[in-house]
């Protein structure tokens, strides 16, 4: 069966090829008739193919035409015959190809002929297995770096240099003969690769991996592709994930052919596709990466579209939502990018824009911390985009639950505004302020902070604005149990919203006279808000809110005695913590559920519920709320107990 062996360069196809040639079995299958021709040392036609081909196998023929005077030769034995570096003479462009392809097609048919072929291009004949070489595993790669290096054992850097490298195998190679050439120890490598990154890979006989890299660059087939092809290469190196397989076009509008040519980048294995990414090793992207990305034209080009793209309004229940969700699978390019020209200078301003931009997509789709913190924290207190990038960065990390940090951002952030004059501005981070309040027990601030809020947009004529502080404001003065004041602020923001075009906010009004009507006691009025929220909410995709809603429904529904309806809404609460931020809620609607149960007398049911709440809290180091379901397993215990001693159900 003939094979192929494809890969990208240095990946190890000729050392695979070398390893497979010498192995004992194969000795003792083929002897001496194991051959090896480097495609490579040659020109690319096919006069010196076949001569090259008649040489090393040994047949007579000096210059044949075609491989009719070589096979009877080619039929008289077994042979093994390694064609190294095949893509020099199956380039598609070369003027040969064709006929070369021709020859290696029937030389892979031949029977007695076990032909291994090791090629950058996946052009090779249909009859091969085709085998993609790949990287090393990490202790092959700390094996293969450490028979070279001699100067210090196994270390935690290198360890990272060598992920770093994707473990590629030339790249760790090139890398250990470097160091142990200069007599690097441990810290003097790991300073040098922090400097000169892959530039140090490069040894005093001139092999580096620039070379390599050059060598798939100066095909045919690549230098086919035009001359913005080397330029669409820096632009795949410079994102971390690569490029999305379904945003080529919108991405490159004005390159002719451009899904084309990022097949062909793919076929000369400098790229690899990845979960709908069209990526590479990372020793090609540190070499590619354009070390000044705003010298990059086709670059600033695509950051344009990015930003624009980030700058669509993103509001639950408003046009465009929906399609914001490809942050989610995009979110690492974008924050690279916003990490890269938020710092160059020449567009720091529309780039701090898009940054808030960003994390506006991110708070609603895919909730996290984000590196960019620091440096929106260390900008200057007069840049035009400091208050906004705070707020939104604010927003985002009350969403992970940081509330201690979200609420010092805020408190900058309304300073800011207030010196500035910004009302607007200063309004919408005291609202937000208000939010945080309630869920630090600042009640008494949050009233402040949302009455604040309120009249300033009640002054501006925003009555929707005005609405959403109206909600924040009746939050905190439940939390200080002023209910009859909370639900008449619930109230006001109801009637200031219109019947249309404010679902959300609406649904979220339902929502907060439902959780006020269950404080104050009255479940059937709580019951009545959380359906009415619960009928906004189902068209759309708010999992959050909708989570909430479902999950106070719930133990609204097990207080009236309704304990089916309320197993029902648990699970549809957990059904809506579907995404990884949304880990600690899915801990949450188990931790109620298992307490359902446990009053249920459910004692088995209740103990799992519990101890996979209790997981999912300590993988998240949420100690206080661990704790609490210790507390509450302790009780199911000795619920357990008690009712097996009885005999009968036990009093809970």
């Amino acid at each position: 069966m003939p094979i192929a062996l494809v890969g990208a360069g240095g990946i190890g196809k000729t050392s695979v090829a070398l390893t497979v040639l010498h192995d004992d079995r194969i000795k003792r299958r083929f002897g001496d008739e194991r051959r090896f021709v480097c495609c490579d040392k040659f020109p690319a036609s096919l006069p010196h193919f076949l001569r090259q081909l008649s040489k090393t196998i040994g047949a007579s023929a000096k210059n044949p035409e075609d491989l009719t005077p070589l096979r009877p030769f080619l039929s008289s034995k077994d042979m093994f015959i390694v064609l190294d570096n095949a893509e020099s003479v199956l380039d598609p462009q070369g003027t040969s190809a064709k006929e070369i392809y021709a020859m290696v097609e029937e030389l892979s048919q031949l029977r007695n002929i076990c032909l291994c072929i090791t090629s950058r291009i996946s052009t090779v004949p249909p009859d091969c297995n085709w085998l993609e070489i790949p990287t090393l595993s990490m202790e092959a790669a700390c094996n293969a770096f450490h028979r070279i290096y001699k100067h210090g054992g196994r270390s935690e850097s290198i360890d990272n240099i060598l992920r770093r490298l994707d473990f590629h195998p030339l790249s760790v190679t090139l890398l250990a003969t470097v160091a142990h050439h200069n007599k690097w120890n441990t810290d003097r490598l790991a300073r040098e690769w922090g400097e000169c990154r892959t530039e140090v890979l490069q040894t005093d006989h001139n092999r580096s991996l620039a070379a390599t890299i050059e060598l798939s660059l100066s095909s045919l087939m690549f230098r086919e592709l035009g001359s913005d092809a080397r330029d669409l290469l820096r632009v795949v190196a410079f994102f971390p994930q690569g490029v999305n397989e379904n945003n080529i076009d919108w991405l490159f509008p004005t390159i002719t052919g451009r899904k084309n040519v990022f097949d062909k980048f793919c076929v000369l294995s400098l790229t690899y596709r990845s979960e709908g990414f069209v990526t590479m090793l990372a020793p090609l992207r540190d070499y590619l990466s354009p070390k000044d990305p705003t010298s990059l034209p086709l670059l600033c080009s695509t950051k344009d579209r990015y930003f624009s793209r980030l700058s669509v309004d993103v509001q639950p229940g408003k046009p465009g939502f929906e399609e914001a969700g490809w942050i989610k699978s995009e979110d690492v390019n974008v924050e690279h990018l916003l990490d890269v020209f938020a710092t160059t200078g020449t567009t720091s301003g529309g780039a701090w824009g898009a940054c808030s931009d960003f994390m506006k997509h991110l708070y609603w789709h895919k909730p996290r911390v984000v590196t960019l913190g620091g440096k929106i924290d260390a900008l200057a207190d007069d840049h035009l985009s400091k208050p906004e990038c705070l707020i939104q960065l604010s927003r985002l990390l009350h969403r992970v639950a940081k509330n201690t940090a979200s609420k010092q951002l805020l408190t900058n952030a309304s300073n800011l505004s207030r010196e500035r004059g910004n009302d607007g501005q200063l309004a919408r981070a005291l609202g937000y302020l208000s939010h945080v309040d309630f869920f630090t027990s600042s009640y008494m601030e949050g009233i402040r902070h949302a009455e604040e809020a309120s009249a300033i947009f009640e002054r501006l004529g925003d009555a929707v604005q005005q609405a959403e502080c109206l909600n924040e404001l009746a939050l905190s003065l439940c939390g200080d149990n002023q209910f009859e004041a909370a639900e008449e602020a619930a109230s006001r923001a109801i009637h200031l919203l219109p019947e249309k075009g404010e679902e959300f906010l609406v649904c979220n009004c339902e929502f907060i006279l439902g959780y006020l009507s269950r404080e104050k006691g009255d479940r059937e009025k709580a019951i009545h808000h959380f359906e009415a929220a619960l009928g906004i909410a189902s068209p759309f995709n708010w999992l959050h809110l909708q989570f909430w809603i479902c999950f106070f429904l719930a133990q609204s529904f097990y207080d009236e005695g309704r304990a089916d309806d309320a197993y029902t809404q648990i699970g549809h609460a957990k059904s809506h913590a579907v995404n990884d931020h949304d880990t600690l809620l899915m801990a949450r609607a188990m931790e109620v559920e298992a307490g359902f149960s446990r009053r249920q007398h459910r004692f088995e049911e209740a103990k799992s519920e519990a101890l996979d709440s209790l997981n999912l809290y300590q993988k998240l180091g949420a100690t206080k709320q661990a704790g609490r379901v210790g507390k509450l397993l302790l009780q199911i215990d000795s619920d357990a107990e008690a009712n097996g001693r009885s005999g009968h159900p036990s009093c809970t």
